[in-house]
């Protein structure tokens, strides 16, 4: 069987860029269940919007034998005239762009998907699309970027690495449980770090009873007004004990002369994360969820929920192994395979896009001075994978 074609369409081709993670592991191949796997999949050609200082593009063109071309088009259609490719990768993350009034950055990701689309609608034909990262910084252009899909009948996987990563501990929620509150802390800058946590939360959250239903409204609110929320009740003190039980980093004492402390109980949390910030999401079933950016007092993502009839709340960490070389990567490359293999994305889109609405949407709660926000638009409704999708012993297949 001839090996998959597959265009990449990028914003940057540096070291540690987005790029660079995905594209070489296609290139070369990465670690999974204890060997070193190579894809079915020849990179045949490549866009790339930015040419920074430290651009690899030429240099991995040269190396592997593919073109670069001017135009995502051209790309698609190999320099000639109908699509050429089996699969596209789209990755939009860093380089030079603009932010908006609400401090998203103005990635194009929107803008390359729909240049596929017009091929594919051009040439009569469609092909895998793994969207790295968000949908885009509004959530009206995911839902065009998604209703595209199911027009045409394309599949897309789109997302974060961090719901496939391995669990400390191995822990995934039984399927149809019931959730009664959950809450999720991560560390970083908004609109990028914020997006990891979100979906690391929305990929344990999507399994409870009846799947998600969709979003009723949203609250952002930073300072020390977070604190006082959580003297009013607005969030579980236990389930964000339990989530800092699970991480590794603390900041403060641990880095100075290394003794474990209680980050919440002695509070250290406050005096550490001087600018928190908090993502309230109330969902269409009744679900509340909190997700708190504590920089300056962590620096792992961890999930903690309390579920009906159990004694004791549930928590892990997504694990991040070091960088480079990004070794989580492997595991969201594993399943973008699958679905080049498949025809078939492992991971429903409507994740990524629950949570393109969830950023957008507190964003603009935060740009309003803190609101709380209704928003009747998001009704994003779907079920979670049956079988678990992360790195672990719980997944048949990425075990290693």
């Amino acid at each position: 069987m001839m090996a998959k074609r597959l265009a990449v369409i990028s914003s940057i081709y540096t070291y540690l860029s987005h790029t660079q993670h995905f594209a070489d592991r296609f290139l070369v191949g990465y670690p999974r269940s204890g060997r070193w796997h190579r894809p079915d999949v020849e990179v045949v050609s490549l866009y790339v919007d930015q040419r920074p200082e430290g651009d690899q593009s030429t240099g991995r063109a040269r190396e592997f034998g593919f073109e670069v071309y001017p135009t995502i088009a051209e790309a698609l259609r190999c320099g000639g005239d109908t699509l050429a490719v089996d699969g596209i990768l789209i990755i939009c993350e860093h380089g030079d762009y603009p932010n908006n009034e609400k401090g998203q950055k103005l990635y194009p990701r929107y803008e390359m998907f729909k240049a596929c689309v017009e091929v594919f609608e051009w040439d009569g034909r469609s092909v895998p699309v793994y969207n790295d990262k968000n949908l885009s910084y509004s959530f009206d252009r995911g839902l065009e970027m998604v209703a595209d899909s199911k027009r045409l009948g394309f599949p897309v996987l789109a997302g974060s690495s961090l719901p496939v990563t391995w669990r400390l501990p191995d822990l995934e929620l039984p399927l149809e449980c019931d959730i009664e509150e959950a809450l999720m802390v991560g560390v970083g800058g908004s609109d990028a770090m914020d997006y990891h946590a979100l979906e690391a939360m929305q990929c344990m959250i999507e399994r409870r009873r009846g799947g998600e239903t969709g979003v009723k409204a949203v609250q952002m609110i930073v300072g020390d007004a977070v604190w006082e929320a959580g003297e009013q009740g607005r969030y579980s003190k236990e389930l964000l004990e339990s989530a800092l039980s699970r991480c590794d980093s603390p900041k403060g004492l641990a880095d100075e002369d290394g003794r474990t402390q209680d980050l919440l109980g002695t509070g250290e949390l406050q005096r550490l994360a001087t600018e928190p910030a908090a993502y309230f999401i109330e969902h269409v079933d009744g679900l509340k969820t909190t997700l708190l950016m504590l920089n300056g007092a962590i620096g792992d993502y961890c999930f903690a929920a309390r579920l009906k009839d159990e004694p004791e709340p549930q928590s892990t960490q997504f694990f991040l192994p070091p960088t480079p070389p990004v070794t989580y990567s492997a595991c969201l490359v594993s399943k973008i395979d699958e679905m080049f293999e498949t025809g078939v994305s492992p991971i429903p889109v409507e994740r990524t896009l629950t949570v393109c609405g969830i950023l957008d949407h507190c964003l603009t709660s935060k740009q309003k001075g803190g609101v709380c926000l209704e928003t009747p638009d998001h009704r994003v409704q779907y079920r979670a994978p049956v079988r678990s999708q992360h790195c672990g012993p719980a997944q048949d297949g990425y075990t290693s």
